[in-house]
């Protein structure tokens, strides 16, 4: 399964949204926001799944597209 994890600029800072998230995060700055981004989604391609981030200027236009796979696990032979 795919996650999509969302950072849009708002009024007051960043805000991080992703439906594997209860409730949106909002951060001071961009770089804040990139980082729980990106540690988000580590942790959704921990659990298996494909995590993309998107990263939204204020202008509206995408910034950066980035995309977290799910670690294959090491095959036992036996």
């Amino acid at each position: 399964m795919e996650q999509t994890i969302t950072v849009t600029p708002i009024p007051e800072g960043w805000r991080i949204k992703c439906s594997a998230m209860e409730h949106d995060a909002s951060f001071r700055s961009g770089a804040e926001a990139e980082t729980a981004a990106h540690s988000l989604a580590t942790e959704i391609a921990k659990a298996g799944d494909t995590a993309v981030i998107q990263i939204f200027l204020r202008d509206g236009a995408l910034g950066g597209r980035y995309v977290h796979a799910p670690r294959e696990l090491p095959r036992t032979h036996g």
